[in-house]
């Protein structure tokens, strides 16, 4: 820094001495920095109808008919709000080697401007409640409102505020398939690497645009919870630390500073790991992380057969809305 104050000093002393012999010289105005416009358009009650719409199809696990009826719903809604909506059709091998189909859900806005920001969230629900109580229920299904559906819902409700008044940026909304596919618990240290966020691995290597880029990305996981805590986790902060700041300040800015704290959290494999190692993309995951929970970092429903409707707040999903509303239209 000192280095750089000095600079600035030798800098000024020249512009002055230039000016002194070249009076006529016009000078260049100063550029304002953008002025910050709150955005209060988010509406908490249609975010809470679109988690409770997929919830209402069972536990969306790929393969089911309950996945295949959520993938028609969600590129329907999609299709009404962006300028461009596809699906993106693809195969993985999961943890026990069987091959699986996926889907990622893509909606684009203002698809011809090259400034462009990157929204996502995962529409797949985790096939067994490996950490419930109660061990006779570890092979069930979940229904996923909180971890999934809640980022979805926030993200439909975005679009639909998109389409009311556009951002004035590129935006593309991804809802990654077969995220939550990974290795069940007893078998989370096996060894096998990379068996979580198939879908974002996926379009991380074959993105819906060759050569697509953003100037960042959000990702969003369990951001439903009442009274939710999303702290400063660990690989958001290792790729896009300047992304997490501004997000948390903005939050902070518009009266959310109890949700979003500066507070370091632990590191999550997610999808914004992939997308940042594989496309570059500074990307951050807004996460609910807490140390209060029997289950370490998260909620305390987390892939047990408890995380339904009943653990969605409104509120929280507006606190989420509002802040990467408020991101996106002030970029």
């Amino acid at each position: 820094m000192k280095t750089r104050k000095i600079w600035f000093s030798i800098a000024a002393i020249t512009m002055i001495i230039i000016g002194s012999c070249d009076s006529g010289h016009e000078k260049k105005p100063e550029k304002k920095e953008k002025e910050f416009i709150v955005h209060h358009e988010f509406d908490a009650d249609s975010a809470y109808h679109f988690v409770e719409k997929q919830v209402a199809f069972g536990p969306r696990v790929p393969g089911s008919q309950a996945h295949e009826n959520c993938r028609i719903y969600l590129t329907a809604k999609l299709s009404d709000y962006a300028d461009k909506a596809i699906v993106q059709p693809f195969k993985a091998r999961v943890f026990n080697g069987t091959i699986m189909n996926g889907y990622n859900i893509i909606g684009s806005f203002d698809t011809l401007n090259t400034k462009r920001i990157l929204l996502c969230a995962h529409w797949d629900s985790r096939p067994f409640a490996d950490y419930d109580p109660d061990p006779e229920k570890h092979n069930q299904a979940i229904d996923g409102a909180n971890d999934g559906a809640s980022g979805v819902g926030v993200l439909l409700e975005a679009a639909r505020q998109f389409k009311i008044r556009k951002p004035g940026i590129g935006v593309d909304i991804i809802f990654f398939d077969l995220e939550d596919y990974g290795e069940p618990s007893g078998d989370q240290f096996s060894g096998k690497p990379d068996t979580w966020g198939l879908g974002s691995q996926y379009w991380s290597r074959n993105p819906h645009k060759p050569g697509y880029t953003a100037r960042f990305g959000m990702l969003l996981d369990m951001v439903g919870n009442e009274e939710a805590t999303f702290l400063m986790e660990g690989f958001s902060m290792e790729y896009a630390p300047k992304i997490v700041r501004k997000v948390w300040t903005i939050a902070g800015r518009i009266g959310f500073s109890n949700y979003f704290l500066f507070k370091d959290g632990g590191y999550i494999t997610d999808d914004h790991y992939y997308i940042n190692k594989i496309t570059g993309i500074p990307t951050i995951n807004i996460i609910h992380l807490t140390d209060k929970s029997p289950n370490g970092s998260f909620f305390n429903e987390w892939h047990t057969i408890s995380d339904n409707m009943a653990v969605i707040d409104r509120k929280t999903l507006q606190v989420v809305g509002l802040t990467v509303l408020n991101t996106v239209y002030n970029e």
